[in-house]
Parts: C-alpha cells; structure tokens; sequence
C-alpha cells in the first residue's frame, strides 16, 4: 500500500509540472514559443540575453514593443508584441542560419526546390529589389493555413526582369539557375 500511495504522489507531483515547458527538442522551433508572453520567455530561455524595446514596423506605420533573444549570434530571434505589456506575440522572425526552424523543417537555407516538395505544389515568388523581395506564396498547397511567411534570395547573379515588385515568372531552367534558397522566416501568431 505505500509503494501504490508513493506513485501516485509521484504522479501527482510530475503532472503539476508547468504546461509552458517545452522539451529541448522543439527548444528551437518557431511555433513553440506562439504561447509565451516575455516573462515566460525570459523563464524558459534564461541564456537568450533578451533585449526589450519599441519601435518602428510594417515600412514604418505601426509601434510595437519587441524583444530580441540571442542578439548578435546566429540564432537571433525578433518577437514583436500585440501591445506594449508583451503578453502576446504578434509576429517571429529570424534570418541568420542558427538553431531556429519551423515545425515542418525550414530553415535559413532550404531550398527552393525543398518548399516545393514541403507545400506539395509548386511554390510562387515575388521580385527582388523591394522591402518583400522574395516572399513565397503557398498557392493553396499543405503549408497556406501555416502562418509562415518566407522570403526568399538567389546566390547568383540576377537578370534585370526579376528586380520588381510582382509575381516573378520564368522558365523552371532561369528560376533553377537562381540558386533560391530561404533567406528570412517569419511566423504570425
């Protein structure tokens, strides 16, 4: 009778554990942190070095408070915030090639070829040249309902057509010879 009494303690006691906890494993998925406000992120990412401030987003429109965990190292992270009380994030984004991806595995530097095959439908893209040079649309495919937002950047050299502010179109051999690949990842919340 008092092993059964000291598993359930046991049990009891495990199960009162914080819903907020996430494992090591998704430590570093963008989606985890959707839930926490700034003083469970400052809790549970107690190495992140957060710094907080306001300022200017959306071509500078609207005030938000921010946070910035990890500032100037390759998994830094940008939160904005609903309101200035940070208890709801409004948007992440990152694009330096750390730790940081998304539960469905894009990160800095996934290919292009690698979102098609991810959306499962051929992805779109808009121009380079502008504030959202490179933004993926999902074209209805798995990952529209997402809340991703990805952008994306050649590593090579660009022909002038594609320095603009709409959809780009080319043949599969002059989007293949871009070298796209994943260059900023943001998740709205």
């Amino acid at each position: 009778m008092k092993k059964i009494s000291l598993i359930i303690i046991v049990l009891i006691v495990a199960s009162c554990g914080s819903t907020n906890r996430k494992t090591s494993e998704d430590k570093f998925v963008i989606e985890s942190l959707t839930d926490y406000d700034a003083d469970e992120l400052n809790e549970n990412y107690p190495d992140a070095n957060i710094y907080e401030d306001v300022g200017m987003f959306e071509e500078g429109t609207v005030e938000r408070a921010y946070s910035v965990m990890y500032p100037d190292t390759p998994d830094e992270l940008h939160i904005t915030w609903k309101t200035e009380e940070r208890e709801e994030i409004f948007d992440i984004r990152f694009s330096e090639n750390g730790k940081w991806e998304s539960e469905k595995g894009i990160k800095i530097g996934t290919t292009f070829q690698a979102l098609n095959k991810l959306n499962e439908k051929e992805i779109s893209f808009y121009g380079f040249g502008w504030d959202y040079g490179g933004a993926v649309m999902w074209n209805d495919g798995k990952l529209e309902t997402s809340n991703l937002r990805v952008f994306l950047a050649p590593e090579r050299k660009v022909a002038d057509k594609f320095y603009r502010d709409s959809v780009i179109e080319g043949s599969e051999e002059e989007i293949d010879n871009l070298n796209l690949k994943v260059s900023s990842i943001m998740l709205m919340n």
